[in-house]
């Protein structure tokens, strides 16, 4: 017969097994009381989060609805003063072209009186006198020359404005482009979806791009440049209105009667000679204030060399706490003091340089105008010259009166030359 084996190893008692039982049971129910709990808390995060990301989109779709509506009506607001802003460009170019006009047209009427006046001048003996039909002459020619000089600023003025008004339309053009673009931009992104094939992450997307505006500021510069838009083309039109009320007043005064006044040789000398002692003195004291504008300057470009200076150490104190360790680059009191420093500097800076700019034009103001004094003394000493040879002609009676009448060749002139009116000399020793 065979032995019956005995298997090693330890024997549990039947309360033992029934604990067991117990025990995995329930093991179990918690386990499964655990597992409802997370799917319970699942389940109403999932419905949570759903409801949240819904409610976000449509609110960012009603937004980006909204700010298409508003960015286009600002676009149709700038199409608007685009069409005027043209038509005024227009208008004004087309009076512009009418001054010039009116001015060449004044050409004709100056060479036929300049050619009356110097075919008198070749008058001899007794009959070179100052008579009603020479002042009509010189009133004319004066007339015309007045006509032109107010005709050229109008056109000139015509010219600015419509540099002024193309300034104003390119600014319109370039605000009404960036419109037309973000809308274009903000249309895309409102047809965007989860099912759109471009979509995708982004490396960091909520960051603040350089350049940002508030929507305030937005606003604000549109309407800045309506603004400036409307008051150019205001200003526009008021000109034009004034350039034809000018081209019709020099129509009617060349249509008036002329009347000419010549002054006497003696006070002529007198006005000369007090000019010049005017000019003597002016080019003194001018020439005693140059000294001190440059000295003024010199200060000027002292400080703000300092000024440099003390900015390089704010700039340098600024960038290197950049480099502070983590939580240690913290805005304290420092770093906003260095930054008032900042822009207290680049303030004082700008002020500087304005006044330095200002003080240069000054000095060459100084330096032109002390040529143009020193040009115009010069002027006026020849002119007391000529002007008391003339004085001394005067006794000559015996002298014949051929020998004051000036060469001027009409026909060799330019048309814009002014002419120089006869010389009392001349027409006194008749």
């Amino acid at each position: 017969m065979a032995t019956l084996s005995v298997k090693p190893g330890q024997r549990f008692t039947l309360p033992d097994w029934h604990t067991n039982s117990h025990l995995t049971s329930a093991d179990a129910e918690r386990q499964r009381s655990a597992s409802h709990q997370v799917r319970q808390e699942a389940r109403a995060l999932r419905n949570e989060t759903d409801n949240q990301a819904k409610w976000d989109e449509h609110d960012n779709q009603t937004r980006l609805a909204e700010r298409i509506s508003s960015v286009n009506r600002w676009k149709e607001t700038l199409d608007k003063c685009l069409a005027d802003i043209d038509a005024e460009i227009d208008a004004l170019a087309k009076v512009k072209e009418a001054a010039e006009r009116a001015l060449q047209a004044k050409n004709l009427p100056l060479d036929v009186a300049i050619e009356c006046l110097t075919l008198r001048e070749s008058r001899r003996a007794i009959d070179l006198v100052r008579d009603l039909v020479g002042e009509e002459l010189h009133q004319e020619v004066k007339v015309i020359n007045k006509a032109k000089r107010e005709l050229q600023q109008r056109v000139h003025e015509a010219f600015e404005q419509l540099c002024l008004l193309q300034e104003a339309r390119q600014q319109l053009s370039c605000d009404h482009q960036r419109k037309v673009e973000a809308l274009e931009i903000d249309r895309v992104c409102l047809s965007l979806s989860v099912s759109s094939p471009n979509i995708s992450f982004k490396v960091n997307p909520t960051r603040v791009p350089d350049g940002s505006t508030a929507p305030d500021e937005w606003e604000q510069n549109s309407q800045c440049n309506k603004e400036h838009a409307e008051a150019e083309m205001k200003a526009s039109t008021e000109l034009r209105e004034a350039t034809l009320l000018a081209i019709a007043q020099t129509n009617n005064e060349l249509e008036a009667q002329r009347v000419a006044t010549e002054f006497a040789l003696r006070k002529r000398i007198r006005d000369l000679e007090r000019a010049y002692d005017e000019l003597k003195w002016q080019e003194q004291k001018t020439l005693e204030e140059i000294p001190e504008m440059e000295e003024d300057i010199r200060r000027l470009e002292e400080d703000l060399r300092r000024k440099m200076q003390d900015l390089k150490v704010a700039h340098t104190r600024l960038e290197t706490r950049t480099y502070r360790p983590n939580m240690e680059r913290c805005r304290d009191q420092v770093q906003y003091g260095l930054t008032d420093e900042v822009h207290q500097l680049e303030g004082a800076i700008r002020a500087l340089k304005q006044k330095l700019a200002e003080s240069q034009d000054a000095l060459d103001a100084l330096y032109r105008q002390l040529h143009r004094i020193q040009t115009d003394s010069g002027c006026k000493a020849n002119s007391l010259l000529l002007d008391n040879k003339c004085l001394d002609s005067r006794r000559k009676l015996v002298v014949p009166a051929e020998k004051f009448v000036p060469e001027l060749d009409a026909f060799n002139r330019t048309t814009n030359r002014p002419l120089s009116p006869p010389k009392n000399g001349q027409l006194e020793a008749a």
